[in-house]
């Protein structure tokens, strides 16, 4: 009998997850603190890789909001929590780069190379390296 699509697999090896099982997925830092969760994915279009977790932090009702996009290598999948751990804290992850909601529509935009480089730029230090 096949699963209907918002229920999880009951193998915890499985290899594919759907984009609407990442979404709203909890973010923690390696010390276990909850520090958001994600908002949306960044994809390129070609190859189909994902490029960009796109936390989002801050405002309310959408007003003030502030995007953060993490390179998706910087995260990996802790079954335990049931979420995503990157090696940040809070107040690494919000001194980061961010976008207000329009200028992330331009992040794979013709100018995604210099988001792309203030991106990689910040987050190479935690061992992210630029995907162009």
């Amino acid at each position: 009998m096949t699963e209907p699509a918002d229920t999880p697999p009951e193998d915890s090896d499985h290899r594919l997850i759907l984009s609407n099982r990442v979404l709203d997925t909890q973010v923690f830092s390696t010390t276990g603190e909850k520090i958001g969760h994600v908002y949306d994915l960044s994809i390129e279009r070609v190859s189909g890789r994902v490029i960009y977790v796109v936390m989002s932090f801050g405002g309310f009702l959408g007003i003030g909001e502030k995007f953060h996009p993490i390179p998706w290598s910087l995260l990996d999948y802790d079954p335990e929590r049931g979420g995503y751990v990157v090696p940040l804290d809070r107040a690494t992850l919000l001194a980061a780069p961010h976008y207000d909601r329009y200028e992330l529509a331009e992040l794979g935009g013709p100018s995604h190379i210099n988001y792309g480089e203030q991106i990689f730029g910040y987050y190479g230090p935690y061992g992210s390296v630029p995907y162009w």
